[in-house]
This record gives structure tokens, C-alpha cells and sequence, in this order.
């Protein structure tokens, strides 16, 4: 019997037990083929979800939006200039007007704290649409993406290239620990995710048993079944691009650094991507290139979140 997930916020897939996270997976899979066989099914109808962003959003924002609408529910977007959250009332006071109001919060924004806090106060599931330190929701989409192409997680091996402190990095390694996919952050030294970090995932990774390896050395990538890269300048560090863009070339994923992956390896980013930069336009456009259905699948794997955790199955 799969494991009642109502009531639950996502907030890192700490949180989440690996037969947890393969539920999730499994009702998207579920809920990509409603959307293939052109079945809405209402389940949404009369719930609200209130969907807060501090910063910009393509991916996150229209998923969730479409995701509920699509079956009768109303989203209703606030940014920091529409609310008061955490200017003039505290986060808590915002929390509780919200939970009172709206079946589920999304916040997209900087700090996990206030995830955290809305979590504590509202009193409805709250879902991490991305902080700086974790983008759980695009994990999943990740992990539906791989499982679709190889038909089972299990013995495949992620490769991490570039800025191995970011928060899709920092998610990735957890997701890949949890679910026994061997993971390897090939970054430069001075952009290794932090120890302590790496600690807590590879306590989830031994459960597993699985490897997780952290290298600056591009030799990292070879036999990888999935090559995936992220942005070298993360929102809110604009002002370090000169600097990050010098360091991180060697890093560019092109079409040498997938061949010397096998030339059935993956390529994935969870975008948007500076093409040019972190990767050229022949491997993101190229045959090994999935990044369009990892794109979709945010919709799937984030409706498949609302729909366990709203008790909507």
C-alpha cells in the first residue's frame, strides 16, 4: 500500500522516505498519460493555492498554475510587491492569513527559513518552488525524466557539471542519494558543495548504497548515463559573472565533454540556459538533449505533489 502523503509540505526531500518520493513519481507518471489521453478530470475544483514568488519564475510559476487551473482550481499569484511578507507583518502573521484562505502555499524565494516558517504557521501544505538552498520540485521532474528514458532508476549515474553549490546541485545529490543513483559533482574546487552538506546526503546514499563522488576533474563525466548542468551565475549573484564565467569555462558542456560521457548519456538542464555559456546550443538542441521533457514533467510532478498532499487521489 503506497504511503497517505496528506497533509505533508515539501520543503527538501529530506523530508521524504525513497518509497515517498517513488509514490510522487508514480502519480505523475499517472497524470502525464490523463494529459496525453486528454482527460481533466476536475479534481481541483473548488481548491485554492496561493503562489508566492520574491523572485522570477518561467517553469515553477506556469506549472503550478496550469497544473491546478487545468482541473478547476484557482491559483492565485502574489509577489513581494502585492503582500506584505515580511515587510510591515511578520511571516508568521502572513502564514496564518494565508492558511486560513488557501488549501496550499508555493514560496519561491530566498530563504529556506521562510519556507520553513510558512510551513509552521499556515497550517496547509507548503511546497519549496525553490529557495537558495533547495528546488525540490525540480527534482522530481529531474527523476521522472531519467526513469523515463531508462525505464528504472536504479544502477544509473548522474554526472553534476559546473556550480556544485547550487541549490538544483545541492537537491540533485539528495534525490540521487535517496533513490540509489550514483552521483558526481564535477566542479572546481572553489564551487564543491559545502562538507557538511555532502555529509547528509551521502548518509542517505550509503543507505542506498550508492557512491557519491565530488571531483574537479572533467574525467568525472565518463560513463555517466545523465550529464547535467545549471546556470554559473545563480540569481542574486550577478555582480560575480565576470568571475564566474573565467573560472567555470572548462566546465562548458559541449559536444567532446558528451562524447567522453558515451554517446548514449543524457543531457539535462533544469533551465533557463545562457547557451554559450554552461552549454553550447549543438548539445542542448542535440539527440542526447531531454531538457523539454524534464520542462514538462515540473507540470506532471508538481500535480502529483498537490494532488497526494491535498488528499486528492
Amino acid at each position: 500500500m503506497a504511503p497517505s502523503l496528506v497533509g505533508r509540505s515539501l520543503l527538501t526531500l529530506n523530508d521524504y522516505s525513497r518509497e515517498e518520493i517513488t509514490t510522487l513519481l508514480d502519480i505523475a507518471d499517472s497524470v502525464k498519460r490523463e494529459k496525453s489521453d486528454g482527460r481533466r478530470l476536475r479534481r481541483f475544483e473548488g481548491y485554492t493555492i496561493a503562489l508566492l514568488f520574491e523572485k522570477r519564475s518561467t517553469r515553477t510559476r506556469c506549472a503550478f498554475e496550469t497544473a491546478i487551473a487545468e482541473e478547476g482550481g484557482y491559483p492565485a499569484f502574489l509577489s513581494n510587491t502585492d503582500i506584505h511578507l515580511g515587510e510591515k507583518e511578520t511571516i508568521e502573521d502572513t502564514a496564518r492569513v494565508l492558511g486560513r484562505m488557501f488549501d496550499a502555499i508555493q514560496f519561491r524565494g530566498y530563504s529556506q527559513q521562510t519556507a520553513e516558517a510558512l510551513a509552521r504557521w499556515s497550517g496547509v501544505p507548503v511546497y519549496n518552488g525553490l529557495t537558495d538552498s533547495y528546488h525540490p520540485t525540480q527534482v522530481l521532474a529531474d527523476l521522472m525524466t531519467i526513469r523515463e528514458v531508462f525505464g528504472s532508476l536504479a544502477g544509473r549515474t548522474v554526472a553534476f557539471v559546473g556550480d556544485g553549490r547550487n541549490n538544483v546541485a545541492r537537491s540533485l545529490m539528495l534525490g540521487c542519494a535517496k533513490l540509489g543513483v550514483a552521483f558526481t559533482v564535477v566542479a572546481p574546487k572553489a564551487l564543491h558543495p559545502d562538507a557538511a552538506f555532502t555529509t547528509e546526503a551521502s548518509e542517505a546514499a550509503e543507505v542506498s548504497g550508492v557512491p557519491i563522488v565530488v571531483t574537479d576533474d572533467l574525467s568525472g563525466v565518463e560513463h555517466a548515463d545523465v550529464v547535467y548542468t545549471d546556470v554559473w551565475i545563480s540569481m542574486g549573484e550577478e555582480a560575480r559573472e565576470r568571475e564566474r564565467v573565467e573560472v567555470l569555462s572548462p566546465y562548458r558542456v559541449d559536444d567532446a565533454l558528451i562524447a567522453r560521457a558515451g554517446k548514449d548519456s543524457l543531457f539535462l538542464h533544469c533551465l533557463p540556459a545562457v547557451r554559450g555559456n554552461e552549454v553550447t546550443t549543438s548539445v542542448i538542441d542535440g539527440p542526447n538533449s531531454r531538457v523539454w521533457d524534464q520542462a514538462e514533467n515540473r507540470k506532471h510532478t508538481i500535480k502529483a505533489v498537490m494532488l497526494a498532499t491535498l488528499g486528492l487521489l
